[in-house]
C-alpha cells in the first residue's frame, strides 16, 4: 500500500539535495550566459501611423469609435504586411546579405511584425534586424509605403468619382446645347410677334365688321318703317333695302371667313405658345442640372484625397541602441526557472523511487520473518 505524503520530509529531502538544485541553476545560468553573449545582437526599429477618419466626418463621430470600425483598420495592416512591399524593402535594402538566403514568407515572419494598437487608431510596424540602422530604415520604409498605398488608393477612387462626374456633365452640356439650338430654330421658324399682330389686327377688322353690320341691319330695319308710311317711293325705298341687306350678307361672310381664319391663327398661336413652353422648361431643367453638377463636381475636386480614411506617419523610428534580442536578464531568468523546475522534478521522481524501492524491500523483509516464524 502506498505510503500518505509527508511533506516535512519532502522539505528535508530537497535541504539535503539543495547542492544538486545549486549546480543545476548554476549550470543553466551560465549556459544562458554563454548562449546570450555568442548569440547574434537582434535591433527591432517601431514606426507608427495614426489612422485619421476622413477630412469631412463630424468630429463628435470621429470620437465615438465603434468596435466594428477599430476592427475594420485592421486592414491597414495588410498595406504593410504585403508580401510585395516586403519583397521591394529586401531589394532596396539588400536584406539578404543581413539575413541570408530564404522564402520571402519566412524571412517576414522572422523580421516583420504589423499590428494595430488595440482600442487606437495607432498602427506600428516593427523591423528586426541585426544591424540597427537597417532595421530603422526598414520600418520607416514600410510606414511611408503604406501611406503612400493608402493615398494612391483614395486618390484612384477619387479620381474615378470625378470622371463619373464629368462624363454626366458632358452629357448634360450636350443635352443644354441641343435644347438652345432648338429654342434658336424655333424662334427662327416659329415667330410669334407677326401671329400676334394678324390677330389684333382680326380683331380690330372684326369689330368693325360688326359695327358695319349693325348699321346694315338699322338700315334695313329704318326701311321697312318707311315702306310702311310711304307713298310712290316704296320702289326707291325697297331697293335701299335690297341694297343693305345684300351689304349685311356680304358682311356676314366676311365675319365668318375671318372667324375661321382667327380660329385657325390662334390655334396656331397656341401651338407655338406650348412649343415654346416645353423648350423653354426643358432649357431651365438643364441649366439647373448643369449648374447642380457644376457645383458637385467642384466639390468633387476640392475633396480629392480626403474621403477614405487619411494615414500620417507620427514615428518614423529611431536607430535602437539596446538589442531587443537576446534578452539577458530574460534568458537568465527562463533558464534558472526551467533549471529549478527540472530539479524539483527530478528530485521528485527520485524520492518516489526510492521510497517505493524501500518499501519493496520492507515488504519482502516483512514476508520472509513471517514464514521463519510459521
Amino acid at each position: 500500500m502506498a505510503e500518505p505524503f509527508d511533506a516535512f520530509r519532502y522539505i528535508g529531502y530537497l535541504r539535503s539535495r539543495w547542492r544538486f538544485i545549486a549546480a543545476s541553476c548554476g549550470i543553466a545560468v551560465s549556459v544562458a550566459i554563454l548562449a546570450s553573449l555568442t548569440a547574434v545582437k537582434q535591433y527591432t526599429a517601431t514606426a507608427r501611423i495614426v489612422i485619421e477618419p476622413p477630412a469631412g466626418t463630424d468630429l463628435r463621430s470621429a470620437m465615438a469609435v465603434s468596435p466594428i470600425y477599430l476592427e475594420s483598420l485592421k486592414t491597414y495592416e495588410h498595406f504593410a504586411a504585403s508580401d510585395s512591399l516586403f519583397s521591394k524593402a529586401i531589394e532596396r535594402f539588400q536584406l539578404r546579405r543581413l539575413l541570408g538566403r530564404g522564402a520571402v514568407e519566412s524571412l517576414k515572419r522572422r523580421v516583420l511584425r504589423v499590428e494595430t494598437v488595440r482600442n487606437t487608431r495607432i498602427l506600428e510596424i516593427s523591423a528586426t534586424l541585426p544591424d540597427p540602422a537597417s532595421a530603422q530604415q526598414l520600418a520607416a520604409f514600410l510606414a511611408d509605403s503604406t501611406v503612400a498605398i493608402n493615398r494612391s488608393m483614395v486618390a484612384e477612387g477619387d479620381l474615378d468619382l470625378v470622371k463619373g462626374i464629368e462624363q454626366q456633365e458632358r452629357e448634360v452640356r450636350e443635352r443644354l446645347q441641343e435644347a438652345d439650338t432648338s429654342w434658336a430654330r424655333l424662334l427662327s421658324s416659329e415667330p410669334l410677334n407677326d401671329l400676334q399682330s394678324s390677330l389684333e389686327h382680326a380683331a380690330k377688322l372684326r369689330a368693325e365688321l360688326q359695327q358695319q353690320a349693325l348699321s346694315a341691319e338699322l338700315e334695313i330695319a329704318d326701311a321697312a318703317e318707311r315702306i310702311k308710311q310711304a307713298g310712290p317711293e316704296q320702289a326707291e325705298i325697297r331697293k335701299e333695302q335690297a341694297n343693305a341687306r345684300a351689304r349685311l350678307e356680304e358682311i356676314r361672310r366676311q365675319l365668318a371667313a375671318l372667324d375661321r381664319q382667327t380660329a385657325e391663327k390662334e390655334k396656331l398661336f397656341s401651338e407655338r405658345i406650348a412649343h415654346r413652353d416645353k423648350l423653354e422648361a426643358e432649357r431651365k431643367a438643364a441649366q439647373s442640372a448643369l449648374a447642380a453638377i457644376a457645383a458637385r463636381l467642384r466639390e468633387a475636386r476640392g475633396e480629392i484625397g480626403y474621403r477614405g480614411e487619411r494615414l500620417k506617419v507620427i514615428d518614423p523610428g529611431i536607430v535602437p541602441e539596446r538589442p531587443s534580442s537576446p534578452n539577458l536578464p530574460l534568458n537568465i531568468s527562463a533558464a534558472l526557472l526551467a533549471a529549478v523546475v527540472l530539479s524539483l522534478l527530478y528530485l521528485t521522481l527520485a524520492m518516489s523511487y526510492q521510497e517505493q524501492r524501500a518499501s519493496g524491500r520492507r515488504n519482502v523483509l516483512h514476508a520472509m520473518a513471517k514464514a521463519r516464524d510459521d
